[in-house]
């Protein structure tokens, strides 16, 4: 029966899928809009249009964000995956082993903290090798839903799922489902899916550059004088098999052994222990040699490297310096500043001079690796100005990383055995690293995507909404009908397009509500085996990637990437075809 709460639901469904689509509006007021209509015709309540603030996935998500920015903030993924990603820095390298890797692990971790850990490590690797993190988000999130579709415990989605086969009354005796049933087409897709993504992904992708800087000031190049660690990993190489030639924003200039000054850089030239390398290079790719696995150390840099807190800042020389005209030997910055300069910059001059040796001029940009004292000494000065703050690093002591990681896993582990709500074992972990000093609560409030929390709360409300006026069970039955006809293989084929489309816009959960029992019925009307239609529901509502709504992990990714409603459609829509058709084939072969 067609009412006018009805109509009006298609409306505003309508009117938010071209708005989104054709982004006349941000995605946030698009909902906003949207779900205000409908609430000031009644059709939803006060109480319906806020329910999502209290919901605990919502809250999840939220709080997985934090603990992400928490874990960027304390360099701990460096750590973590240094040693998966070491040497990767081209960009086809770096997103096959992601893909695998996260696949791999999403298959028995749940996808949505492993995303949270990924994404400050995925994005600190686009910064540091100039590569857009809107090449690599998607990737990331569409390679966690490949890995959590393969077993039971891999998502969320799945687990509900089973949940509804245990409670079910519609066939009695319907058993669990195993955690390796998903494995027939989830391993399959993995392989397809990455695939894929490996070859379309830079095509169809948005490459947004500005993502990359978010600074008024042009690029800087600075001098600055590196040398070879005795045990170095460079040691015996050539120049070329060394990478030194390809280091991302950083150019070679001259190599410095015994006295001798090699100008012009040969491919084939051995390094020694001890060579002074000379790069010039803008100063994010120069903080990034204070890594401890480049090989190479800063000479100048001495022991603050033993420091807990350090950091890398721009100053500028001041036009009544007191430092004019003396060299950075002279100055001293080490003692008087708890600084030591790593680079210098002068506008259209090039420094030929070692660094200690240079006289420096009024304007003379400077590059500083500063211990934990360098602002307490610098509130006075007026010999040079702070321009801007580069990089801070903090060394952890291994037991807090052990517990911030370890807490996450058995955070997660503890949920999926159900002794504790994943929402109550992420609260005491951010309670855990409070104590840790491993975060400001302060800066708590600086982590949350308030955007991604309303768009999050306002689509479970338009899902509310469909299924109160009948919109959404009206379309299930509608497109189910069509294809009953076409047998077997068409009912499975028709339950998972609308499933999919359903969970693109009122979430998978809510398409799981809706679809489950109607593909239950239908299979006992058809005298077949529950399971593959049981499954195939499954497959359709977690294998979202066609909206950035449709699946918790996308929404993680929309932000960051900086990705509109139709780039989620573009790369998404064929890779879900393809897993339509491999469901539906496999499934099919199985148990038909």
């Amino acid at each position: 029966m067609i009412t006018a709460d009805l109509v009006l639901v298609i409306l505003v469904v309508i009117f938010i899928l071209v708005s989104l689509y054709l982004e006349l509006f941000g995605p946030a007021f698009t909902f906003l809009i949207g779900i205000a209509v409908l609430g000031i015709f009644g059709i939803l309540t006060p109480r319906e249009i806020l329910s999502g603030f209290a919901n605990e996935q919502v809250m999840v998500i939220i709080m997985l964000l934090l603990i992400g920015d928490i874990i960027r903030n304390t360099a701990i993924t460096e750590l973590l995956f240094g040693k998966a990603f070491a040497n990767v820095k081209s960009y086809k390298g770096f997103l096959s082993r992601m893909m695998f890797l996260v696949a791999g692990f999403s298959a028995f971790l749940n996808n949505t903290p492993l995303v949270a850990v990924m994404l400050p490590y995925v994005n600190s690797w686009s910064e540091k090798n100039k590569i857009s993190p809107s090449k690599l988000m998607m990737p990331l999130s569409f390679a966690a839903i490949l890995g959590g579709c393969a077993t039971l415990i891999g998502t969320s989605t799945n687990l509900i799922v089973n949940g509804l086969v245990v409670d079910q009354d519609i066939i009695p005796g319907l058993k669990s489902l195993n955690i390796f049933d998903f494995v027939f087409v989830g391993v399959p897709m993995i392989v397809i899916g990455s695939i894929y993504i490996y070859f379309f992904s830079d095509k169809v992708l948005p490459d947004n550059k500005s993502l990359l800087e978010d600074k008024p000031e042009a690029e800087r190049n600075y001098l600055v004088e590196t040398q070879v660690k005795k045990k170095s990993n460079l040691v015996g190489k050539t120049v070329d098999e060394s990478g030194l030639r390809n280091l991302p924003g950083l150019y070679l200039v001259e190599i410095q052994r015994h006295k001798r000054v090699i100008f012009v850089v040969s491919n084939n030239l051995l390094i020694e222990a001890g060579d002074r390398l000379i790069f010039a290079g803008d100063k994010s790719p120069i903080a990034d040699l204070m890594d401890a696995n480049s090989g190479l150390t800063i000479p100048s840099v001495g022991m603050l490297h033993r420091k807990k807190r350090t950091e890398v800042v721009e100053i500028v020389i001041s036009h009544n310096s007191a430092f004019i005209d003396k060299t950075l030997k002279d100055v001293n910055f080490r003692s008087k500043f708890d600084a030591a300069v790593i680079g210098i910059h002068r506008n259209e001059e090039r420094v030929t001079e070692k660094l200690r040796e240079v006289d420096l001029k009024a304007g003379d940009v400077l590059l500083l690796y500063c211990g934990p004292d360098f602002r307490n000494r610098i509130k006075n000065t007026g010999d040079f100005y702070l321009i801007s703050n580069i990089r801070k690093f903090e060394k952890i002591e291994t037991y807090k990383i052990i517990i911030l990681i370890g807490g996450l896993l058995l955070a997660i582990i503890l949920s999926a055995l159900k002794i504790i709500s994943l929402f109550m074992g992420l609260i005491i972990l951010l309670l855990t690293s409070f104590v840790l000093k491993l975060t400001n609560p302060k800066d708590l409030s600086k982590g949350i995507d308030y955007n991604l929390g309303l768009i999050i709360v306002m689509s479970r409300a338009l899902g509310i909404a469909m299924m109160k006026s009948g919109a959404a069970p009206m379309f299930a039955n509608f497109f189910i009908s069509i294809f009953t006809p076409l047998g077997k293989y068409g009912i499975l084929l028709g339950i998972f397009i609308i499933t999919s489309v359903l969970g693109a816009y009122i979430t998978g959960k809510a398409a799981v509500a809706i679809i489950f029992p109607i593909a239950l019925s239908m299979s006992m009307k058809l005298g077949l085996d529950p399971k593959p239609f049981i499954l195939i529901v499954a497959y359709a509502a977690a294998a979202n990637f066609m909206t950035p709504i449709g699946y918790q992990t996308n929404l993680m990714v929309y932000g960051p990437g900086g990705y509109s409603f139709r780039d989620f459609f573009k790369l998404g829509f064929p890779l879900t075809v393809l897993y339509m058709i491999a469901a539906v084939l496999i499934l099919g072969l199985i148990y038909f």
